[in-house]
């Protein structure tokens, strides 16, 4: 198959908007989405990462050297 041929599908599919095409190239190429991975978590786990982030937002976290240092400090490494 020319090249040419291949962009122009390339294109096609690019600046489709029928989601039948999309989804029969997809069959075809055996393509699966991928799960975005925030999906697969509990609501605990969000509620925990989203009040993390609030931390952060607030200036309330802790430098890693500084976690080095008290593991240094209280362990004698």
């Amino acid at each position: 198959m020319d090249i040419s041929v291949k962009y122009r599908m390339i294109s096609e599919i690019i600046n489709s908007t029928d989601d039948n095409v999309l989804n029969a190239v997809k069959s075809l190429l055996n393509i699966e989405e991928e799960t975005d991975f925030w999906e697969e978590l509990s609501a605990e786990d969000k509620a925990a990462i989203n009040e993390g982030l609030i931390q952060l937002d607030k200036g309330q976290h802790v430098s890693h050297q500084s976690v080095r240092e008290e593991i240094k400090d209280r362990f004698k490494f």
